[in-house]
């Protein structure tokens, strides 16, 4: 039997909690706004949901190991990890990954200390969850430049559709 991760987030309450906020990744809502297909037909599967709208999805067939794209509410996706382990290491490591567009440590650093000040037991809680998953993180630096790396990458090529009107999703990462 393959390990699941996302079997191993719903089984730990700390994972789970910390995913859900400030992760903004909700297990129990991976309903879209609307209808979206991949431009190349493959399949899509829709893992998880954020507070604005938005949708992570797994591209493709296979498993966990599935390329990942975010679609937002108001019609811009990425790709933004190689794997559900990746993402899942993202969303520990830099939850305010939207906050940095730039991709420096200097945005991340400001986007971090708000949210610190919001919630100073963050990184506490970050290392409890990646040690609950038995996941080893990245710095911030690494993990912007990893989403970076696979957004304008391998990720130049998903393009995500609207079903109905057949338009695409703009970039959210350039």
């Amino acid at each position: 039997m393959t390990h699941s991760l996302l079997a191993a987030v719903r089984d730990s309450a700390v994972a789970a909690d910390f995913l859900l906020w400030p992760g903004d990744f909700d297990l129990d809502r991976a309903e879209h706004v609307e209808e979206v297909v991949l431009a190349s037909g493959e399949p899509l599967e829709p893992i998880a949901g954020d507070g604005a709208g938005g949708t992570f999805f797994f591209c493709g067939a296979g498993g966990e190991e599935r390329p990942v794209l975010y679609a937002d509410s108001e019609g811009g996706a990425a790709l933004v990890a190689i794997g559900l382990p990746e993402l899942v290491r993202l969303l520990l490591t830099v939850p305010w990954w939207r906050d940095c567009t730039g991709f420096t440590a200097e945005e991340s650093a400001e986007a971090a200390e708000q949210y610190l000040e919001d919630e100073p037991g963050l990184l506490a809680d970050r290392d409890a969850a990646a040690a609950a998953l038995g996941i080893e993180l990245p710095t911030e630096a690494e993990a912007l430049a990893r989403l970076h790396a696979v957004a304008t990458g391998p990720g130049q090529g998903v393009v995500l559709l609207n079903a109905v009107e057949r338009t695409a999703y703009d970039a959210l990462i350039r």
